[in-house]
């Protein structure tokens, strides 16, 4: 069973083709992502996919067997194996996902990677968000006895920005679990911590559903950037600072955003059956 391990600005996903490994199953995802007894990494990527509604599908996976709608890093780290693959050029292709179809452009020898991810909503009946129907905008929660201002949006997956006037990692994997399941986001969400430094630059710390703090995220930066778009604090091109690295945002018309970011290739190799005994 072959395996492509990549990373994204330190997010890591190892790389499935249904071809060569063929049996998926929960407990294996488990496994495999598990940085003590399997690989280790932030998700799986499994495809090609068979579909007629783009040039391919992905089918993504968060650590704890659940799956994904959409990842940003995810979708560039898929770009990228195409790529290496020679299933695609420097051309725009397309990518279907349980969060919607994307359209591609891969640049500098695989390097650089450009997603048009689609669009970001803030209406609560979309993210989803419990309550009456609205945009999520500036809201307030209390998360143990501290009033915290948020956003929330979807590009496909659910997103939670909180306004901070400091982030830190001690401050996202404190929070992080408790916003991620907070009984106001029926399906969970993604939190982020955003910062605005200026006009044109963020800084942003991540916790993933499904996968817990997280060096750095493309939808997160996505939302995140939409987000700050949308309450008047940011223009439209805008440069997200996260741990891992740097993602360009470009928000067009109706909240289109582009994406562009770098991915590594770190390793391929065979995945011994005896890590699932």
């Amino acid at each position: 069973m072959k395996f492509y391990k990549y990373h994204a600005l330190g997010n890591d996903y190892i790389v499935l083709d249904p071809a060569e490994f063929e049996e998926l199953t929960e407990e294996r995802i488990c496994r495999l992502c598990h940085r003590n007894y399997g690989l280790g990494a932030d998700g799986i990527l499994y495809g090609p996919t068979d579909t007629e509604k783009a040039d391919f599908a992905l089918r993504i996976f968060n650590p704890d067997g659940s799956q994904a709608e959409k990842s940003g890093n995810g979708l560039r780290i898929f770009a990228r194996y195409l790529w290496d693959k020679a299933k695609v050029q420097n051309d725009e292709f397309t990518i279907s996902t349980i969060g919607g179809i994307v359209k591609a452009r891969v640049h500098t020898n695989g390097q650089i990677v450009t997603v048009d991810m689609g669009q970001v909503s803030f209406e609560s009946t979309k993210i989803p968000v419990t309550g009456t129907p609205r945009e999520v905008i500036n809201e307030q929660m209390e998360i143990e006895g501290q009033m915290l201002n948020f956003t929330a949006a979807t590009i496909g997956n659910p997103h939670c920005v909180i306004m901070c006037d400091e982030i830190s990692e001690a401050q996202t994997r404190t929070f992080g679990p408790l916003i991620e399941n907070e009984s106001r986001f029926p399906n969970r969400t993604n939190v982020q911590f955003m910062k605005v430094l200026d006009r044109s630059n963020i800084r942003i710390e991540i916790w993933e559903r499904g996968a817990g703090y997280t060096l750095a995220s493309g939808s997160s930066s996505s939302a995140a950037a939409a987000a700050a778009h949308r309450l008047g604090l940011c223009d439209s091109n805008i440069t997200v600072h996260m741990p891992g690295g740097e993602i360009e945002i470009v928000i067009s018309n109706n909240f289109l955003i582009t994406m562009t970011g770098a991915v590594t290739k770190v390793a391929e190799g065979l995945i011994s059956e005896e890590i699932f005994i």
